[in-house]
Parts: structure tokens; sequence; C-alpha cells
């Protein structure tokens, strides 16, 4: 009896611990819905074999981290920071997620917005330079990769290409923004129809664009605070500061000082760094100068005490907390102050 009972615990319990994070999208039409232009097969290959292998392996990757509690824009935003198998296969998930909704037959296709035709415009001069440009991106990129259409973090529209299955939101993008257009130029997003001809699947690809959805995502990235996060993670001279201040302040916060006392001239030099750096313009106000002033002065004055000779080893380590943790205060009121 206790056997029987056994059995379904360690069903339940290996049910539990592959649980799905990620799910795989449904298509939003049926494989043949794009023909002629993408052939059936290839999209439920691509869709139900290359897709799933992304979201399985993202799900195995992250199970047991605390990665399962991050949001996929935290997984993309750091990807310098991850594994190979969380970059590539998070990466791909959301990659291809998007390529779905922006595909749809000529009969389902919506009108672009009146905003996003007007911002094309503005940039490229018409919709067809627009597209002139992105085929370009796409043909050059080496080997796999994408060609974006995004919202730069300036609110501007940009025409990017990146290598395998990164995408701009990644910190290993040299330009960042939300994509609002994606097309797939990996060889099995069309070899099957198209062979080796990567020009003629990027010639026939633009009768799936459907720039009715690629107007909404225009609209969403335009109020997205993702964009201002992205702006200040490009400004390297805050992420240089924070690494420091991270690894001197937390260590103390457990009673270890000694990172605080051999690096304290660092921490000073990477402030006055940060001083003088040029913020994101969302972030370069009056208010923000003011902090960063006070920050370099605070950490000036951690400097000068960690330096100080002590005849009380526990009232300097004291007192080095009560700067530090000044300093810290300060750093995250500059943080708090790029997201107004």
């Amino acid at each position: 009896m206790k056997a029987l009972l056994i059995l379904p615990l360690i069903a339940f319990c290996s049910f539990v611990s592959i649980a799905q994070v990620y799910t795989l999208p449904n298509l939003p039409f049926s494989f043949e819905a794009y023909e002629p232009y993408i052939d059936a097969q290839t999209m439920q290959i691509h869709h139900d074999k290359h897709h799933a292998a992304y979201v399985n392996n993202l799900n195995k990757a992250i199970t047991g981290t605390s990665m399962e509690s991050s949001s996929m824009n935290n997984l993309l935003m750091y990807a310098s920071f991850r594994s190979a198998a969380v970059r590539n296969n998070a990466g791909g998930h959301y990659n291809h997620s998007l390529f779905w909704e922006i595909l749809a037959p000529t009969t389902a296709q919506k009108l672009i917005s009146s905003e996003l035709q007007t911002a094309i415009i503005n940039q490229y001069t018409s919709l067809d330079s627009l597209k002139t440009l992105l085929n370009q991106a796409a043909s050059t990129r080496f080997g796999s990769g994408w060609a974006w259409l995004m919202v730069g973090t300036d609110g501007k529209l940009a025409v990017v290409s990146t290598a395998n299955q990164d995408n701009p939101i990644m910190d290993i993008s040299k330009d960042r923004g939300i994509p609002i257009l994606g097309i797939d130029v990996w060889e099995h997003a069309y070899y099957l129809k198209y062979q080796n001809k990567r020009g003629d699947y990027l010639g026939a690809i633009w009768n799936l664009i459907n720039w009715g959805v690629v107007s909404d995502k225009y609209a969403a990235a335009l109020n997205d605070p993702l964009l201002k996060e992205l702006e200040k993670d490009n400004w390297l001279a805050l992420k240089d500061f924070h690494k420091v201040m991270a690894q001197t302040f937390h260590p103390s916060e457990e009673n270890n000082f000694e990172p605080l006392r051999t690096r304290s001239g660092e921490l000073y030099a990477k402030a006055i760094l940060l001083k003088n750096s040029a913020p994101p313009a969302s972030a370069n106000n009056p208010r923000v100068q003011d902090a960063l002033t006070r920050l370099e002065k605070q950490c000036l004055t951690i400097h000068q005490l960690a330096q100080k000779p002590a005849k009380n080893e526990a009232s300097k380590n004291a007192a080095l907390f009560e700067q530090i943790s000044k300093a810290h205060d300060i750093f995250h009121e500059v943080e708090g102050l790029c997201h107004d």
C-alpha cells in the first residue's frame, strides 16, 4: 500500500520539477495561410521544431534558479551576464514570438497607422526606402541573425541587425531599443522554398508584414518604461560605479570591510568619472547633477576615512559603514531620478 502511495507522489514531484515557465505561442493562422510566400512545411518546422526547442531549452536553463521569477525583459537586458543557453534561448523565444505576431496573409492584414507612417516618412522618406534599408541589413548579415526596425532610446525609429538570436534589448547590442518589426534570416526560415536565395525570401516576406500590428507595437514602445531602462543601462559610467559600489557595500553589510578599505580609492575614482560623464538625455537635469556631486564628495569622505589610521577598528568599521550607507542611498537616489 505504501508503495502505491509513493508512486503518485513521485509523479507529482517530477511534474513540479519540470514545470514550464515559458510556453510556445500558437501561430495566429494555419501553416498553409502564409503560402505562397512561405510554404506550409517551413512554417510548421520553424514553429513546431525550432521555436519549440528555444522554449524548452530556456525552461531547462532557468529551472531551479532565481531567473525563474525574472521577466523576459530582465533576461534580455542583462544578456552579457547570462549563460549562453539563457542568452540564446531567451532571444530565440522573444524574437520568434514577435515574428509570428507581425506576419499575416494579405486578407488579414491591417493598414499602417498615420503615426507610424509619418515617422517613417520623416526619417526614411518613404515606406519603400525603409524596406530597402531593412533588406540591406538582412542581406548583409553574415551567417544567421535578424534585421530589426526598432524604437530607439531617443524615441526615433532605427534599422539595425543582430547576429544569431540576439536583439536590440540585450546589453551586448551596440544600438539599444524596442523591436517592433523583425525579419528572421536564419536559413531555417526560408531554405526549403528559397534554398540559398536569401534575396528572394526578403523580397517575398513583405507580402506578409501586418503593418497594423507593427503600428500597435510602435505606439506601445513609445510609452514603454523599458525605453528609459535601456537608456539608463547604456550609461556605462553608472554601471561601472554600480559594480564597485556593490562589491564594497554588500560585504560591509556582512561585517567584511576589507573590500571597502582596499578599494575606496577605486570607488572614489569611479564616482569622479560618473560625475564627469555624459548622462542620458532623460537624466541630464540639475537634480541628477546635484546628486552626482554629493555622491562624489561622499566617496571622497569614505576614501579619506579608509586611509586614516584607527585606534579602534570596531569604531572605524562602524564609521565606514555609516558613510558607505550614505553613498549607497545617494546612488539609489540617482537611479530613482533616472526613472522620473
